[in-house]
């Protein structure tokens, strides 16, 4: 072995410092602040109290008054709109509407509704980049064609809409240059039905979608006499490898290491970033899984994966399987159901927090650089990168060139950019840096004046 002096350094540890967090924005704060536990628990419990949310039950005529899954989209469109009005008419709410065709858990063609609304951003040069925030409003029981039993889905996924909800409670009272897009979708029990419409439409429509935080199951389980539960962490998944990507690009991604770089990667490793800023006691926050999903199961995100977008999965620590996807009854002692006395609503709130101060500081930041490349044309031990300006990127825009040790799961190293003038989205931007790009890999972000961090590109 050959031995390592301690005071040696390898040439990525000159002239950079370690990742820190960047200064808390007072509007963005306050506005978490306001992030309200008891509102979350009013809409869970009447999220429950429609007795069933199954999506199928969009097409029975004769349910009792109240019931079903067409009044609760009624329901939550009107929560939407209670909060446009407080904010002036700052939201536009829509319904995705749509008729899905037999498949395996739809027996005959079936009205799917998602609900969402946007919060266009104030800059017209930059109100093109969308982030997205979302959870699924259908439940279910044992049997996911059962439209007529009680299926109260309090933590799956009741607690993901609430999160959604109070995103845009906060959120909307603030401008940001980026737009921000809350939505409910339904059919996910079904096979993902109301998302991937709702994805495609966005495709269709050319949304710029930067990123979508799926929350699912985030209610943090309260089954009594689980000591194995963990209330200080959220597990978030995130694809490596784009779920789009050719095979052309995966031989590029293997050969360059970058195996674990997707844009969700870099969106699970934003959220890292911006809980250091807003959760500076380390109380809560992500715990990053580097895999797409759990074992066996699935999500909205990835139905807007497969168009190509960046997404994550926000699910709770620790599942209870008896309280998912079950018939509610009491069998050998045990209580079975999805029901709301299991749900821990300081979580949600917490977890709702993280996901509003994710979703402000990527809309007040300047966005993604663009062309990002590094370089290969000769063999040397430096590193030339190359790249041009968000679109709309406002004056005093700066980058932070960043860096890990390729076994790294987050970024370690990084080396503030001082801004040059104009962000002109025309000029490529060049820097040379005496690291070996053999070595580590790179990353790039734009912050702008304020400090407020946008996603990181890889080259």
């Amino acid at each position: 072995m050959i031995p390592v002096h301690a005071e040696a350094q390898a040439d990525y540890q000159f002239h950079a410092t370690p990742v820190s967090s960047t200064p808390a924005d007072p509007a963005i704060a306050s506005a978490l602040a306001q992030i309200s536990e008891a509102r979350i628990h009013q809409t869970i419990e009447k999220l429950v109290g429609f007795g069933t949310r199954d999506t199928l039950s969009s097409m029975e005529t004769d349910l009792p008054p109240g019931t079903g899954i067409t009044a609760a989209a009624d329901w939550i469109a009107g929560q939407f709109e209670e909060i446009s009005k407080e904010c002036g008419g700052c939201l536009e709410v829509k319904r995705d509407t749509f008729t899905n065709p037999v498949a395996e858990r739809i027996p005959k063609p079936t009205t799917i509704t998602n609900v969402y609304a946007i919060l266009r951003g104030s800059d017209p040069a930059q109100a093109k980049r969308m982030y997205l925030v979302t959870g699924h409003y259908d439940s279910r029981n044992s049997d996911t064609l059962d439209d007529r039993g009680t299926a109260p889905g309090a933590n799956d996924d009741a607690s993901g809409v609430a999160v959604s909800l109070e995103c845009a409670h906060v959120l909307s009272k603030l401008k940001f240059p980026g737009t921000l897009v809350f939505v409910a979708v339904a059919g996910e029990e079904q096979g993902l039905n109301g998302s991937s419409h709702l994805a495609k439409l966005a495709k269709d429509e050319g949304w710029q979608l930067e990123g979508v935080l799926n929350n699912d199951i985030v209610g943090g389980n309260t089954t009594p006499g689980d000591t194995l539960q963990r209330k200080d962490v959220v597990r978030v998944f995130s694809e490596g490898i784009p779920l789009t990507a050719t095979p052309e690009q995966i031989r590029r991604i293997r050969a360059l290491g970058t195996v674990d770089d997707a844009p969700s990667r870099q969106l699970a490793r934003a959220m890292v970033d911006v809980a250091r800023t807003y959760f500076p006691s380390g109380d809560f926050g992500p715990f990053l899984v580097a895999r797409p999903d759990r074992y066996l199961r699935g999500g909205d995100h990835t139905s807007f994966n497969r168009e190509g977008f960046s997404g994550v999965r926000l699910t709770e620590w620790r599942e209870d399987f008896n309280h998912q996807h079950q018939n509610v009854r009491v069998e050998n002692g045990i209580q079975y159901g999805d029901l709301l006395q299991f749900v821990d609503f300081g979580y949600v709130a917490k977890v709702a927090k993280l996901n509003a101060a994710t979703l402000a500081s990527l809309a007040a930041s300047p966005g993604l650089p663009a062309e990002v490349k590094l370089v290969t044309t000769k063999l040397d031990n430096g590193t030339t990168l190359t790249w041009k300006a968000p679109a709309g990127a406002p004056a005093g825009t700066h980058y932070e060139l960043l860096w890990r040790e390729t076994t790294a799961p987050d970024w370690q190293y990084v080396q503030s950019i001082p801004a040059s003038g104009a962000a002109d989205p025309l000029t490529p931007l060049t820097l040379t840096v005496p690291i070996s790009k053999d070595n580590v890999v790179f990353g790039l972000r734009a912050v702008d004046a304020a400090g407020h961090r946008g996603l990181v590109a890889t080259p």
